[in-house]
């Protein structure tokens, strides 16, 4: 009998293959041995603990829509589900198990939302941020999320930072203070750290770095440079390497930058992004970086984090993204 003819046994009429090696992977049916075997040579059949290593990506641009990647492979985005409202200026940050959104304009909101990254669906409300904030930035570790700077129409830039428990729904708490009021900045994290960089404060490109220690609370440390001074940057990581890539103003910028999280010092070149641009929806595997949108495109790009070097493309979203956030369930501080 031809594999294509298998039936999953003789509950499916209709043979329906496993759609890739993770444990939320479909394989429902009765399955003999040799088709078990099959899908495991294929390397799709579901195995316990392999999570699928999944981005969640908004592009702002008149969409709600929150569109996911496999972050291994390569092609296009798919649909995932929706925000409560249109949003763009919104960040995003995650634990292995919820992607949360929050703060944007379309109008501005200080509202915060998650999803289930695990399950195909539409955001569930979180809680509040302190004030009505856009173009702030985000990071996280597996238990908090840190939520730094941004902008207001009303009261001007903030150098706030705020935080939530990821797991248990609810408004934000105070953190302590970045090293000044500023929109338009890069963040990611480690396990222990979370740094932040870039930014604009009094419509002046920032090229400065800082840290926090995620578990406690309190102000910004300095940690050192970027390579140079630019706003509406993106940041992401692994457990080890951070990087700083696009920015400046209106995707003028194809700049990647990099540091080691665990020290301190100045940024050091990693390579260019294959389209220039600003306000990317960055995020990562403990392998790939990911930088998904930006100002006004559709491509998806990636680095490899271990390596310095060019950006490759990836894929496209599904329509052109005017502001990006992106959160994945495998980044470096998780």
């Amino acid at each position: 009998m031809s594999q294509k003819n298998w039936n999953a046994g003789i509950i499916r009429p209709v043979a329906v293959p496993p759609a890739g090696p993770f444990q939320d992977g479909a394989a429902s049916g009765v399955w003999t041995l040799d088709q078990v075997s099959y899908w495991q040579k294929q390397g799709l059949w579901p195995v316990a603990g392999n999570t699928l290593q999944r981005a969640l990506i908004t592009r702002g641009n008149a969409s709600k829509t929150i569109e996911s990647i496999n972050i291994p492979s390569t092609g296009n985005s798919s649909l995932f589900g929706d925000l409560a409202a249109v949003l763009y200026y919104n960040t995003a940050c995650s634990s292995s198990i919820r992607g949360v959104f929050a703060g944007g304009t379309a109008p501005s909101t200080n509202a915060i939302q998650y999803f289930t990254i695990a399950t195909l669906g539409n955001a569930t409300d979180f809680g509040d941020l302190s004030t009505t904030t856009q173009e702030l930035s985000a990071c996280s570790n597996e238990t908090r999320g840190v939520f730094g700077g941004g902008s207001n129409d009303a009261t001007g830039k903030t150098n706030a930072i705020q935080y939530i428990t990821i797991a248990s729904a609810g408004n934000t708490s105070d953190f302590g203070d970045l090293w000044g009021a500023l929109r338009g900045l890069a963040a990611f994290a480690s396990s222990s750290r979370g740094v932040f960089g870039g930014g604009d404060i009094v419509n002046t490109k920032q090229n400065v770095i800082n840290y926090i220690t995620i578990a406690s609370t309190g102000n910004s440390s300095d940690f050192g440079d970027l390579t140079q001074a630019r706003r509406w940057i993106s940041g992401t990581s692994n457990a080890t390497r951070g990087i700083f890539a696009g920015g400046d103003n209106y995707g003028t910028l194809n700049t990647i930058d990099y540091i080691t999280i665990a020290s301190t010092g100045n940024a050091t070149d990693f390579g260019d992004l294959a389209v220039a641009t600003d306000n990317i929806g960055a995020t990562a595997s403990q392998t790939r970086g990911i930088f998904a949108g930006g100002w006004i495109i559709n491509v998806i790009q990636y680095v490899t984090i271990s390596s310095a070097g060019n950006a490759t493309d990836f894929g496209d979203l599904t329509g052109t993204a005017f502001t990006s956030a992106a959160c994945s369930n495998v980044h470096g501080g998780l």
